[in-house]
Parts: structure tokens; C-alpha cells; sequence
């Protein structure tokens, strides 16, 4: 048998990931230059945070699913918020509604530069980790410190401590801030908003590989505002649904290879989630400068390659500069900090837009409060389908790379999704099995 042969029937695993939230890893199957299956497999425990809410008061769901990720803590309170409020019949008055608004742009700003210049940066630019790339791009790893600084400050002085913020309850806030409170963290908004500007002309220049597919994007919309914490659920493919309609339209499965769930739309149509989606849905609703970052980098207003969504992330931290900036210039304490929310039974629908995408709650509460059923669906689960399709298109397309390059090119692949902190470090491994037919 020819060389050609022997290597045209393989099996590549990538082993056990360490440091990542859960276990998992790749397998790909490939025969005679086919890649004909392709594997996200998943371990990740149990983590029961939608048993340990049942039997508990409705008041306590902001800060118990806050735990849940140290990175996105406001994404899970201001969902749980919404849901719950839903259930009881209020709505947010303009000023709180604003400063959530606030601290959500907080925590995009500090996500985005932390993934941008710490975990996926390297990639691009051929280290193995951001420390090394410290050493001959100091500049550019001190301008993602200070970004995540700036954001981390917003989340504190709202949220009362950078993770898992204490200070947001049902109905608004236990203490707001004073308009001159919010003045020393402007101007640092005003230097972050410039280098994130900056980090969109950088990023657009990386080289990125020829990968591109038309994906279903998913995300919230927002006739007047760039989708945060409020909206419908739509899709470039006619999905047009309010929240509360999600579990009609949106279904989760079990497969065999992992205990993460994965998520489909009706008519098991795979999407996408989180800054690509909400990009290609939503350009013409970015702020002033974040649509003129576009434009000064070259970069297009449409996106179909997932390797590019480093640039997007740069693009919607300038816009949530812009935005915490609009925000603390229009702020005017409001009279009371929280609005009263007495219990009543139902069944309550949040949805707001995480940094890696759309974040679901739905709660079922009886006349005293005490939560009968939760449901919370994270992006990264939602993404766990199209990753492993994109890692098999990827894979397809550069299979005569070395066993190196391909295993780069499969880490980066995940990495495009951001899935959380920890998977997004440099942890493959590659083993391949050379087999005869």
C-alpha cells in the first residue's frame, strides 16, 4: 500500500481538555481524504443550578445563578431579573432600565477585551499563551488589561464588586450610584472607547483563513438599540418570535457523546449565537463609532467567517464604550432604587444578549414565590452544534495539513466562539491513528 493510502484512512483525537469548564474533546474520523464525522465530545458534570433554584424564593435567582460563570455574571442576572419581573407583571421604569443597560455594557467591554487580546490573539499571531506574546507585543497586551480594567470598574461600581456583582435585586438596585460617582469612570470609558477603536483597525489586519458559510444567525432585535438586555428573537432566516414564545421554536437534545445538550431550531436547523450573529443582524444599529471602525478598517458590514469574529468583538466593545458614555451622560438618579415585585404565581420569560450570545431563562413560581421550575439555556450550549459542524468543514477543507497545523486550525476553530475562559486557552492535543483498510 502507497503512502498516499496508508494516510488517506485516519482517526485524529484531540485527548481530554484540561482547564476548561467540564471536560471534553474533539474526535474526527476521517476516510479517504473525507472527513466523515466529527465530534465535540463533552464530559461536563452536572452543575444543577436549575434543580438548586427549584424550592427556593423568587428573590434569590439574580445571585444564585450570578455563581454560574465568573466572566458573564450580568448576563445570568439581568436574564433571571427579567424572567422573574415577567412572572410578576412589572416592567422597568427608563431609569433602571438604563443603568442595567449600564452594567451589561460593563461586563462586554471586559468579556470581549479579555478574548480578544488574552485567548485569542496568540492564535493570530503564533504564540502558545498571552504571556508569551507579552514579551515582544508589551503595548498590546497592557491596551487588553486596561479595556478589562475600565469594564471590570463599571461592573464594581454598579454591581458592588467585580464578580459575581451583589448589588443587583428584583426591581432594580439595592444602592444606585451618584451622578458624580460615575464621572472618574467616563474618562476612563473616553481612553478605552480610543483603544478599542484601534483594536478594530489591528484586528481587521490579522491574517485569517479562507473559511467562510452561510450560517442561520440568532439573536435578539431591538427596533431602536444595538441588542443588549432587551428585544425579540430573530434570525437572518425569518425567525421573528418574542421571548416567551423560545421553547416553542428552540428544542435540546442528548447525543451520545456529550452531556451538554445540544440546541436546535424547529426542523433541526443549526445556528449560530452570540457577536456574529448579533453583527450580522443588527450593523445599522451600532453606535456612530463603532459603524466608522468598520469602515476606516475595511472591514465589511457582513460577516460569514468565524475566524473574523475577533473583529467584531473590537467593534462592539467600542460600541459599548459609546453606549456606558451616552448612558452616564443622559443619567439622572432616579427617586427609588428598586421598584416593589410581590409574588404571584406564573410563569415568567427573560432573554438578553451575553457577550458569547443568547442567554434564555424561564421560571414557574407559586403564589408565595417559591420557584416550581427553572430553565436556563447558556450560549455556549446553543453553540455546540454549529462548533462541531465548523470543525468538520475545517477540517474537510484543510486536510493535508500536518498533524501541527491542523490541530492549531481546530483549537482556533473553537476558540472563534469564545465557549468560556477557560476552553479558549491553547489545550489540544493531537493523536492520530493511522489505520489499513
Amino acid at each position: 500500500m502507497s503512502k498516499n493510502k496508508k494516510e488517506s484512512s485516519k482517526t485524529i483525537f484531540l485527548e481530554p481538555l484540561a482547564r476548561v469548564e467540564g471536560e471534553g474533546s474533539l474526535y474526527l474520523k476521517i476516510e479517504d481524504d473525507r472527513v466523515s464525522d466529527a465530534r465535540l465530545k463533552i464530559f461536563e458534570p452536572p452543575r444543577f443550578f436549575e434543580a438548586l433554584l427549584r424550592g427556593r424564593s423568587y428573590t434569590e435567582p439574580p445571585d444564585i445563578t450570578a455563581r454560574i460563570c465568573g466572566i458573564c455574571p450580568v448576563a445570568y442576572q439581568m436574564s433571571a431579573v427579567q424572567a422573574i419581573e415577567n412572572a410578576c407583571g412589572i416592567t422597568m421604569d427608563d431609569p433602571t432600565r438604563a443603568l442595567r443597560r449600564l452594567i451589561y455594557c460593563g461586563e462586554w467591554i471586559e468579556s470581549h477585551a479579555l478574548h480578544v487580546f488574552m485567548l485569542h490573539a496568540p492564535d493570530f499571531l503564533g504564540y502558545p499563551d498571552a504571556i508569551a506574546m507579552a514579551r515582544d507585543h508589551r503595548e498590546l497586551v497592557e491596551s487588553g488589561l486596561q479595556l478589562k480594567k475600565t469594564g471590570n470598574g463599571l461592573i464594581r461600581l454598579l454591581g458592588g464588586r467585580e464578580i459575581h456583582p451583589v448589588n443587583v435585586r428584583l426591581g432594580g438596585f439595592y444602592r444606585v450610584p451618584e451622578v458624580a460617582e460615575l464621572q472618574p469612570i467616563y474618562e476612563q470609558l473616553k481612553k478605552a472607547k480610543a483603544t478599542a477603536y484601534n483594536t478594530v483597525l489591528w484586528a481587521s489586519k490579522l491574517p485569517f483563513p479562507d473559511f467562510t458559510f452561510e450560517y442561520e444567525y440568532v439573536s435578539m432585535c431591538h427596533p431602536t438599540e444595538y441588542p443588549m438586555n432587551e428585544g425579540r428573537i430573530c434570525s437572518n432566516k425569518g425567525l421573528d418570535i418574542g421571548v416567551r414564545a423560545y421553547d416553542d421554536h428552540f428544542k435540546e437534545e442528548q447525543v451520545d457523546h456529550s452531556t451538554a445538550l445540544h440546541a436546535s431550531l424547529e426542523g433541526k436547523r443549526v445556528y449560530l449565537t452570540g457577536p456574529m450573529a448579533r453583527y450580522n443582524l443588527n450593523f445599522d444599529l451600532l453606535t456612530e463609532e463603532a459603524r466608522q471602525a468598520v469602515v476606516a478598517s475595511g472591514f465589511s458590514p457582513r460577516c460569514l467567517n468565524p475566524f473574523q469574529s475577533i473583529v467584531i468583538r473590537a467593534v462592539e466593545t467600542v460600541f459599548a464604550c459609546e453606549e456606558a458614555m451616552r448612558l452616564i451622560e443622559d443619567y439622572e438618579k432616579p427617586s427609588q432604587h428598586f421598584k416593589p415585585v410581590p409574588a404571584r404565581a406564573g410563569t415568567g420569560y427573560g432573554c438578553t444578549e451575553a457577550p458569547r450570545g443568547l442567554l434564555y431563562h424561564r421560571y414557574t413560581m407559586d403564589e408565595q414565590g417559591t420557584i416550581l421550575d427553572a430553565r436556563i439555556v447558556p450560549p455556549t450550549s446553543q453553540n455546540q452544534k454549529i462548533i462541531e459542524d465548523d470543525l468538520k468543514r475545517l477540517a474537510q477543507q484543510f486536510i493535508t495539513l500536518s498533524k501541527e497545523e491542523l490541530t492549531l486550525k481546530c483549537e482556533q476553530a473553537i476558540r472563534n466562539y469564545d465557549p468560556c475562559i477557560s476552553c479558549a486557552t491553547h489545550f489540544l492535543k493531537l493523536q492520530i491513528d493511522q489505520r489499513r483498510k
